[in-house]
């Protein structure tokens, strides 16, 4: 660790577009990204992206969980893996991501170093650049330790037209693996479960399995990480985007029995909860079998299953047969299950 900052504790010098600052920005985010230049923007090839497909995907989000630390990840590794997810669910390849920051007065320097080593281990693992970035000071109690928003670019490759608005009857969905891992992971964090069984937040980069899919069907018609709202909500925007409905069996969806026991004492519901390295995939039917063990054959999809089809009516409805054989209409979620989960 780069000894020049000296200061042990955020304060808002930090934030004054000083000295204080600058050292700041090298000490800490320079080091560790290193791509990152002294600039207002991140002056980028557009031959070597256009050489790479004919669109641009470009998504933004904010990261305000809590903690900022939990089994299996943490507030940085989050920031990364969330928005090259998105990208990569449009289709995209993932290229280059910015990294704004809002810091509280008194956050320990040490913390930001971890998260931001977090967040270089995780770029380097979905073969991302972090390029740009911003930092914001704050008043003690004006924030909560640490905000993070990154905004990403990729690129579409021609003839890749994934949309939640392409489902057609027959269609096969499949997910990429046990739901709900990072919803309890973070219960656990907040210490309002005490589980015997250690149980690990899925956060993790998809962009490699997403392009495993699509190297076994460019014709993927639907692709989009389950994250807050979980599959339910994933599953009901593609039902009102395509006009169609989707049949689900309760039977068939991927769960760990720990998190499948911390829902029933809790009364969750699993389709619900939040995900941040898993997908839900609709897919031509001739290519389902394909495509399910391209998944398979990648670490983040090892645990793929088929939970459903696309069906005609009702349009715009999602329904579950359960385990006792009868069913249940899966609403859009409503309000929120658990707070600052990402």
């Amino acid at each position: 660790m780069n000894t020049r900052l000296g200061d042990k504790y955020i304060n808002t010098s930090h934030g004054s577009g000083g000295t204080a600052m600058r050292t700041l920005i090298e000490d800490v985010f320079v080091a560790a990204f290193g791509h990152v230049q002294p600039e207002d923007s991140a002056v980028l090839s557009l031959a070597a992206a256009g050489a790479r497909g004919d669109r641009l995907a470009f998504t933004t989000d904010t990261y305000v969980v809590d903690p900022l630390f939990f089994p299996g990840a943490d507030i940085g590794a989050l920031a990364v893996a969330g928005t090259v997810n998105d990208l990569a669910v449009s289709g995209a390849l993932p290229l280059f991501l910015s990294c704004g920051m809002v810091l509280e007065e008194g956050l320990a320097v040490a913390t930001l170093h971890r998260v931001v080593a977090s967040m270089r281990e995780m770029a380097d693992r979905a073969g991302v650049r972090i390029v740009t970035g911003d930092t914001k000071v704050v008043e003690r109690g004006a924030a909560d330790k640490m905000f993070i928003n990154t905004a990403g670019i990729g690129i579409i490759a021609e003839g890749i037209m994934v949309s939640a608005a392409n489902a057609r009857p027959d269609d096969v969905v499949i997910v990429s693996g046990s739901l709900g891992d990072h919803g309890v992971a973070i219960l656990i964090a907040r210490n309002q479960l005490s589980l015997e069984a250690e149980i690990a937040s899925d956060c993790q980069p998809l962009n490699s399995l997403v392009a495993a899919m699509l190297r076994a069907c460019p014709a993927i018609h639907c692709l989009r990480d389950a994250t807050r709202g979980g599959v339910a909500t994933v599953l009901n925007e593609f039902a009102v985007a395509s006009r169609v409905c989707i049949r689900i069996r309760e039977h068939d969806l991927p769960m760990q029995e720990p998190v499948r026991g911390a829902c029933e004492i809790l009364g969750l519901d699993p389709l619900y909860l939040a995900n941040e390295g898993k997908l839900v995939a609709v897919v031509p039917p001739s290519d389902a079998d394909r495509v399910l063990a391209a998944m398979r054959a990648e670490p983040a999809g090892a645990e793929a299953a088929i939970i459903g089809e696309v069906i005609r009516e009702p349009a715009g409805m999602v329904v579950m047969e359960t385990g006792f054989g009868g069913e249940r209409i899966v609403d859009m979620l409503s309000g929120e299950q658990l707070p600052r989960i990402c």
